[in-house]
């Protein structure tokens, strides 16, 4: 996989990959920047977010679990002084729909966890990562 940043003006940039998308980078005013695009560190918030929903909600739609919506958020504690790295992440899986197996929501949680996302893996190895997860009924 390649990615890359290209400057735009002051400190907003342009990210690509070789998927062929873009998003705008950008950086708090109090910085230099212009408060026009995601911070580099929310990218690894959402990246982390989205390669463990993407498990989660394909295994869950193999066991044919009848789901409304789902949600995974992630919060980040980071360090206060520079490099601001993170220092906890809380992974929240919330699943909403009919009928939905608890056993089939821990499974899906644990196997992304410990097979699929390369995010988790990675992360999980500079990073203390705790997990929880909501089952909500509806109909």
């Amino acid at each position: 996989m390649d990615a890359k940043v290209t400057w735009q003006e002051r400190l907003t940039f342009t990210g690509t990959a070789d998927s062929g998308f873009s998003l705008p980078l950008g950086s708090d005013p109090d910085v230099g920047g212009d408060n026009d695009g995601f911070r580099p560190t929310e990218l690894l918030a959402i990246g982390l977010a989205g390669c463990t929903a993407m498990d989660v909600i394909s295994i869950l739609r193999k066991k044919q679990q009848s789901i409304n919506s789902f949600e995974v958020r992630v919060n980040a504690d980071q360090q206060k002084d520079h490099p601001h790295v993170f220092t906890h992440l809380q992974v929240d899986y919330l699943v909403a729909g009919h009928q939905i197996s608890k056993a089939a929501v821990e499974r899906a949680i644990e196997l992304s966890i410990t097979k699929y996302c390369p995010a988790w893996a990675m992360l999980s190895k500079a990073v203390q990562i705790d997990h929880s997860y909501q089952i909500c009924e509806t109909g």
